[in-house]
């Protein structure tokens, strides 16, 4: 079959493209921006890639149209597929009904981590010898593609058994079961499960299309303004998720989160595992005030000890959450906790894109002020007194149209100095940003500009964030080059 994936360089639809052309599909794509690092895992997939969104690019007619939800009506494409009665599915509906459908899903959601926890999940199941199916937003450096099928299909039907580690006895402590023999392990497959929609003509989140048998709820805050009025309205999109999870399967829930809790107040009709640092069934005693080291406990009982590259508190909460679910389908602690120690993150989560004359720089996919906040307590914890320089692009739907304006500043407030892009197209003034950093900031009206004032400032021992979900027009690596021009 030829497929076409409209939104192909986003990092869900290049991964359902590399996953259809692991089952042997044709497939070429579209987008309307072209850059790594999917563009460079499609391209060495040998799928086609074509700039824009024009009409030419579906003829000849291709046997099917998936659709990214970054399309809307209007769209020269998505007018052309309407016309001409191609055939079309959402992303989401695709892999729900081609993939999931014959596997153990295991469902990573939240406002944050989702991407570091999927692949943390996958890496621990890899590492218990697991061989699982995955699909992140990201690209993981344990395996250099954002997707893979992971074994044969087979429908699963899952049961409890005893728990194998003593970290818990009663049934719904249990991991999760599968009648297969140990040669034919459970097909399990781990995703990414976002709230955002589906598509232009299905407004449901996509997590909806995948129900999970073991659904991980990370966290829950406001975002995505553009299709949410209120935090109300996520909330219910997260209780779609709940109902969807069987009575066999298992929720893992950050204890922490009030908001969750008020989720789960609306039903819950599968057993449910609560983590947390300050509460929960599992819980971590930090080692290293920068989360680098901590010990991992289960109602009570120490486990083991876990010592890794990643910082921060958040990242330990999204340990946790991933040794729990692992857990769930019946992973041992004594295999979970030392895959923490060769895990390597997703690239563009604090990835280090290089050192020189003294200076660190580092890119990171920075969304909302809590990511932003949690990310850099993680590095201040570890660099002490060094200072820390960000440059930020208001990138995301929320953030440009200045629903998180207001806390910005604030989520800022580990930094020494900050040059915030505020492109003539922001459709809010980034100066109440600047002034409430009270003489930490500047704006720049262009990255050129944001990329000289950040090496204007900079000084040996100082550690450059650039923070942003977009492409950035590659901010971090030319700031290095200047860096290393100047210092040459």
């Amino acid at each position: 079959m030829r497929l076409h994936i409209l939104g192909i360089c986003g990092t869900f639809m290049g991964g359902i493209a590399a996953l259809a052309r692991e089952l042997g599909h044709e497939v070429e794509g579209s987008d309307a921006n072209v850059y790594p690092p999917m563009s460079t895992q499609l391209e060495r997939l040998g799928i086609t890639l074509k700039k824009g969104y024009a009409a030419e690019h579906l003829q000849p007619a291709p046997d099917l149209v998936v659709v990214g939800n970054a399309l809307s009506r209007g769209n020269p494409a998505i007018e052309h597929m309407l016309d001409a009665r191609l055939r079309y599915v959402s992303g989401p509906q695709w892999l729900g009904e081609t993939l999931l459908a014959d596997r153990r899903v295991l469902a990573v959601a939240g406002t944050h981590g989702k991407t570091t926890t999927t692949s943390l999940l996958a890496w621990i199941l890899e590492s218990a010898g697991r061989d699982p199916g995955f699909l992140v937003g990201g690209v993981p450096a344990n395996f250099g593609v954002s997707a893979r099928l992971g074994p044969g299909f087979g429908i699963r039907d899952s049961g409890f058994a005893q728990a194998s580690d003593g970290a818990g006895s009663r049934s719904s402590e249990s991991p999760i079961s599968n009648p297969q023999s140990p040669r034919n392990p459970p097909a399990d497959f781990v995703i990414e499960a976002d709230e955002y929609d589906t598509a232009f003509f299905d407004k449901r989140s996509k997590f909806v299309h995948y129900r999970p048998t073991v659904a991980i709820l990370n966290n829950l805050e406001y975002d995505h303004a553009d299709i949410f009025p209120d935090v109300a309205a996520i909330q219910r999109q997260f209780h779609h998720l709940v109902r969807t999870v069987p009575g066999n399967g298992r929720l893992i829930v950050n204890a922490e989160d009030t908001r969750l809790a008020e989720v789960l107040a609306m039903g819950c009709w599968s057993p449910a595992d609560t983590f947390g640092i300050d509460a929960g069934d599992w819980r971590a005693r930090l080692l290293a005030k920068d989360g680098s080291a901590f010990v991992v406990s289960h109602r009570g009982r120490e486990l083991g000890e876990a010592r890794w590259s990643l910082t921060g508190r958040h990242n330990v909460m999204n340990a946790l959450a991933a040794i729990a679910a692992a857990h769930a389908v019946g992973v041992e602690i004594e295999r979970a906790l030392p895959a923490l120690a060769a895990f390597r993150n997703v690239a563009r989560r604090m990835e280090l894109v290089g050192e020189q004359a003294g200076v660190r720089v580092y890119d990171d996919f920075a969304h909302h002020p809590t990511a932003i906040a949690t990310t850099l307590a993680g590095l201040r914890a570890k660099v002490g007194d060094a200072r820390i320089l960000v440059g930020m692009e208001p990138r995301s739907n929320s953030m440009r149209m200045g629903a998180h304006a207001d806390e910005l500043a604030p989520s800022l407030a580990d930094a020494d100095a900050v040059v915030f892009l505020q492109r003539p197209e922001l459709p809010w003034d980034a100066a109440k940003v600047v002034d409430a950093l009270g003489g930490r900031g500047r704006a720049a009206p262009s990255v050129d500009a944001l990329v000289a004032g950040l090496v204007a400032q900079a000084r040996p021992g100082d550690h450059v964030v650039f923070m942003s979900n977009g492409g950035f027009e590659d901010a971090p690596r030319r700031f290095f080059a200047a860096w290393v021009k100047a210092n040459a």
